[in-house]
């Protein structure tokens, strides 16, 4: 028995493409747990994933993967790190439940969120 193609395969293939592209595309990475604590990445001019919960007593480590220094600075003040060059880290431990607003400092339109929970 032979396997035939039909005339809507290419269409199926195409649809299964833009599905997984679109997919992809709307899906930012998210942030993984270590045993330090959650991990984030700077890239491509945007803090990835740009919102990540954590629970009160855990720390995030922002990774700059970026060719540009960025920062990793609350808007409230609360925390804040020197400009970090390609593949320079910071790290914030969050003891208060909450949420914590931030931006680089030196690229303002870079914006993200920790949720805090107990």
């Amino acid at each position: 028995m032979r396997f035939r193609l039909t005339a809507h395969y290419p269409y199926l293939i195409a649809a299964g493409l833009l599905t997984t592209a679109i997919g992809v595309a709307q899906s930012p990475p998210p942030a993984h747990a270590s045993e330090a604590g959650i991990v984030a990445k700077i890239a491509n001019f945007a803090f990835a994933p740009p919102m990540i919960t954590v629970h009160a007593g855990q720390s995030v480590t922002w990774t700059n993967a970026d060719d540009d220094p960025h920062t990793v600075y609350a808007d409230d003040g609360a925390f804040k790190s020197q400009a970090l060059d390609t593949g320079d880290s910071f790290t914030q431990s969050f003891a208060k439940a909450g949420v914590y607003s931030y931006h680089c400092s030196l690229h303002p339109y870079m914006v993200g969120k920790i949720v805090v929970q107990r």
